[in-house]
């Protein structure tokens, strides 16, 4: 009997939303799958905790459903700053706000049960020869899967890791106990960074806050921000305050050989829009439909595809984060004229073609920014 060329088809090294996708997008295509992160579940990082309607859309097609009850639904965003506010709903139906360590625990199950063979608290140690090196032996796969974040050792050791610059920010996280006080995602934005509010529960919601400066903390902002003290009340935290870096990292490829890369290993956007879950989710099925083609190359250039809008949106905001004047001007003609703030988030949650906005568009919002 011939010798298995292959102990597994895919290895995912880590264990967090992105690895548990694209694990389960492999499995659901077919292929044997190996997952191993030096962690134990539930995994949590700081992060918003609220999933774009388009990235339910991604869950849904990798046979995820979250129930309503492990979250709480909202149904669009409100921007508040400068004296102005505007709010839009979305077009596909609620994002759900969702503990992050929530999500986790049922992306876990879910991955089981399709058959998914999960390493929890095995660290993977490199990567030669086409072969994981686990636990002092190597592990043959078809296909390795850099799914280990921002800090991705898979990516260095792949040779992907890019040169080129990167914004780098620095986010918190609290949650409180306390009744939602609106049906959207919250963004007040203040002089010195973004505070975020997503309803995470009948009683509980998620504040979280990103900033340029490295010691600007989430009470800093808060005291910045009047309207958002008055809705908080006397709400104490419920849970500590935690921090994690936010980064715009763009790399020239996302595979080498049998090495390819997902989630934030893959290059990531500033979490200023909300789309890193989203984006990720997109990335698990589009690379499964790569190992089935056997076709890395179509992966890389899905990848791009599923990048682009939000590193536009991302480009626009952050340049509204860095310039006051530009910030005013945006919040007060999107204010003036709230059709064109639905547009713009239809735009970002993949309703319409950013061509649909057209020059009509571009111009009425040009005009209000001269106006402001």
């Amino acid at each position: 009997m011939a010798q298995r060329r292959w102990d597994t088809d895919v290895f995912v090294v880590g264990g967090g939303p992105a690895g548990l996708a694209a694990a389960i997008a492999a499995r659901q295509a077919g292929f044997s799958v190996t997952l191993a992160d030096a962690a134990r579940p539930p995994i949590d990082k700081t992060c918003g905790e609220g999933i774009m309607p388009d990235g339910l859309l991604a869950l849904e097609k990798l046979g995820v459903s979250l129930p309503l009850q492990q979250g709480f639904p909202f149904h669009g965003i409100r921007f508040v700053g400068s004296g102005r506010n505007v709010a839009s709903n979305f077009i596909q139906g609620p994002g759900l706000g969702v503990r992050r360590t929530t999500l986790h625990g049922i992306l876990v199950e879910h991955a089981q049960e399709v058959g998914v063979d999960l390493r929890w608290g095995t660290r993977v140690s490199g990567i030669a020869n086409g072969a994981v090196q686990l636990e002092g032996k190597d592990v043959r796969a078809r296909w390795i899967i850099g799914a280990d974040g921002e800090n991705s050792r898979v990516r260095r050791w792949a040779g992907l890791d890019s040169v080129d610059p990167k914004i780098r920010r620095y986010g918190f996280r609290r949650h409180y106990k306390i009744a939602p006080w609106s049906p959207y995602v919250e963004v007040y934005w203040t002089e010195r960074g973004q505070i975020y509010v997503t309803p995470i529960g009948a009683q509980e919601v998620c504040v979280a806050m990103i900033s340029r400066y490295t010691k600007v903390r989430l009470d800093d902002l808060l005291a910045e921000c009047a309207e958002f003290r008055d809705h908080l009340g006397g709400a104490a935290p419920a849970t500590r305050e935690l921090g994690a870096v936010s980064s715009t990292r763009l790399l020239p490829a996302v595979y080498s050989g049998n090495c390819v890369l997902m989630g934030e290993a893959s290059g990531s956007v500033d979490a200023i829009t909300g789309d890193g879950l989203s984006m990720a989710f997109q990335q698990a099925s589009a690379l499964a439909q790569a190992f089935q083609n056997d076709d890395l190359d179509s992966y890389q250039r899905a990848h791009r595809r599923i990048r682009k809008l939000p590193r536009m949106m991302s480009s626009l905001m952050l340049l509204m984060d860095a310039h006051p004047w530009l910030r005013r001007r945006s919040l007060h003609a999107m204010s003036s004229d709230p059709k064109l703030f639905d547009q713009m988030l239809a735009i970002h949650t993949g309703a319409i073609n950013p061509l649909a906005f057209g020059v009509q568009g571009t111009l009425s919002f040009g005009w209000g920014l001269l106006t402001a």
